[in-house]
């Protein structure tokens, strides 16, 4: 009987960090990307730790291992892991808290310029050759001076935030968590009542995890009080904005547009309404999806596991159960 420890990957991840379990002698590890239960049941029964990415992991796969110690997840966010199964099996979770910062930050002024700057409208126009009526095209807007409104200051949050100094733009941040002074340091301004200070931004984004507090958070009373010109992006977790309702105020001219990178069901329904609003502009929950971000995820996630064993471990990237 072997003494390596098994890891098992589900969903595949960068040949780095598979790399790190090749060349290390005291771990033999399995790939799956056959996500059925019944089968993750089988794979995951003799092992030690758990690579995964977005897939679901349920607390009957879960329990079906006696021997499961860790589970690192591949990302920050943790709300497709069962965390009650996983305290009561005394299973420690990791995430990749310094890989992914900087890629969703880039993605979301990816987005708010796509919006803002109606990239696909001008797009339409040109391959058109439709030159004659461009006086009669919807205005676009600027960034410059606009306030904007970091829901969620942790990393993304600070990474976010010099970027946007980058365009000038007015910033503040909403997070219980975060003191006056941490936010002020980065150069932005503490906000204590969300639904206050919506009334007076240009732009929303968010970066909260999706827990009690935070589903629909953004809901039609809250939109309803944001300036016409308003943009929200979603880089987080669906469920956070309230599909339906975010729909229906955009169908109302209530704000200027959204950016979507995350939804409550992935992948999408085809038959959602979202699709059919033009004011929207979608991501597949790619924001993280850059060539050296996913190398960074790799060898982090599967680093985590190593540094678990070895007891070397940062506490920051352990998620309280």
């Amino acid at each position: 009987m072997s003494d390596k420890k098994k890891i098992l990957i589900i969903q595949s991840i960068h040949e780095e960090g598979i790399n790190i379990l090749k060349n290390n002698s005291e771990y033999e590890f399995e790939i799956t990307d056959n996500l059925d239960e019944e089968n993750l049941k089988l794979k995951i029964s003799d092992c030690d730790g758990v690579s995964i990415r977005t897939a679901k992991l349920s607390s009957g796969v879960i329990n079906s291992s006696k021997k499961l110690k860790v589970i690192s997840r591949h990302g920050v966010g943790y709300d497709n892991i069962d965390l009650v199964s996983a305290k009561e099996n005394n299973i420690t979770l990791t995430i990749t808290a310094t890989a992914n910062a900087v890629a969703v930050a880039e993605h979301v002024m990816f987005m708010l310029l796509n919006i803002s700057k109606r990239k696909d409208m001008y797009d339409k126009t040109v391959r058109t050759g439709n030159f004659t009526d461009r006086n009669k095209l919807p205005k676009t807007i600027e960034l410059w001076k606009k306030n904007i409104l970091i829901v969620g200051f942790g990393r993304i949050g600070k990474c976010l935030i010099k970027r946007c100094k980058g365009f000038e733009m007015n910033i503040f941040a909403y997070d219980p968590f975060i003191s006056k002074e941490t936010i002020e340091n980065f150069g932005g301004k503490k906000v204590e009542n969300l639904s206050e200070a919506v009334q007076s931004m240009d732009v929303i984004s968010l970066h909260v995890p999706l827990n009690d507090k935070t589903k629909n958070i953004i809901n039609y009373d809250l939109i309803k009080n944001m300036r016409k010109n308003c943009i929200i992006i979603n880089a987080a977790r669906g469920g956070i904005i309230n599909e339906v309702d975010l729909n229906k105020a955009l169908n109302e001219n209530l704000i200027f547009g959204a950016g979507l990178d995350v939804f409550e069901t992935e992948p999408l329904n085809q038959n959602n309404p979202l699709l059919e609003n033009d004011k929207i502009f979608f991501s597949p929950h790619t924001a993280a999806f850059t060539e050296e971000c996913m190398i960074r995820m790799g060898r982090e996630t599967i680093q985590n596991i190593i540094d678990f064993f070895d007891k070397k471990l940062e506490k920051s990237k352990i998620i309280k159960l």
